[in-house]
């Protein structure tokens, strides 16, 4: 089933989200949900807050992207921690299902160590670099209630502030559908 997506200005999406067990009711049937919502709205991640969910989980699927062709990029991500991001920082023009139509330079770091448990349960602590680093902390800033709009300069964000609220009212023309702040549906 396809989710509507949460827009900017949705206060779901500045909480930091909530640890889930391995008892969330319908978690199979949620993370396949996730999936499908994800690919109707082309996208390489998606994280629980930007479809109403307080909780930690989000997904990836970099196989779209030219570098993660063949790395085998699909994964779920449940109560992720990360324990380190190292190496030079390095710019990279990001986007978010969430805030459509805008696309900015975001400094991260290129090398990551994650702790995380996948579907099923298992607990996995995996080094990620370049490309699939980048998804990672995108969708990991998700369940810490940061968006990559927040890491753009103060002159930045003040160039984006008609952009930004048009999208929390609904003001914008997007293929997928979205959930916005002041109740509008798509």
């Amino acid at each position: 089933m396809i989710l509507p997506i949460v827009a900017y200005g949705d206060t779901v999406l500045k909480k930091v989200s909530l640890d889930i067990s391995n008892s969330f009711p319908d978690l199979k049937e949620l993370i396949e949900n996730m999936y499908e919502t994800m690919y109707e709205a082309h996208g390489v991640g998606l994280a629980a807050p930007q479809i109403g969910k307080n909780i930690r989980l989000f997904i990836v699927d970099g196989t779209p992207i030219e570098q993660l062709k063949d790395a085998n990029f699909k994964k779920v991500f449940i109560n992720p921690t990360l324990i380190e991001q190292s190496g030079e920082p390095w710019v990279y023009n990001e986007g978010c299902l969430s805030i459509p139509d805008i696309r900015e330079d975001v400094l991260r770091k290129p090398l990551i160590k994650i702790k995380y448990f996948d579907e099923n349960f298992v607990e996995h602590i995996q080094n990620f670099d370049g490309i699939a680093a980048r998804i990672i902390q995108h969708e990991y800033d998700h369940l810490e209630g940061v968006l990559f709009v927040d890491y753009l300069s103060a002159l930045k964000k003040q160039l984006l502030k008609g952009k930004l609220s048009n999208i929390s009212k609904g003001k914008t023309d997007v293929e997928y559908r979205m959930r916005f702040p002041v109740g509008n549906k798509r």
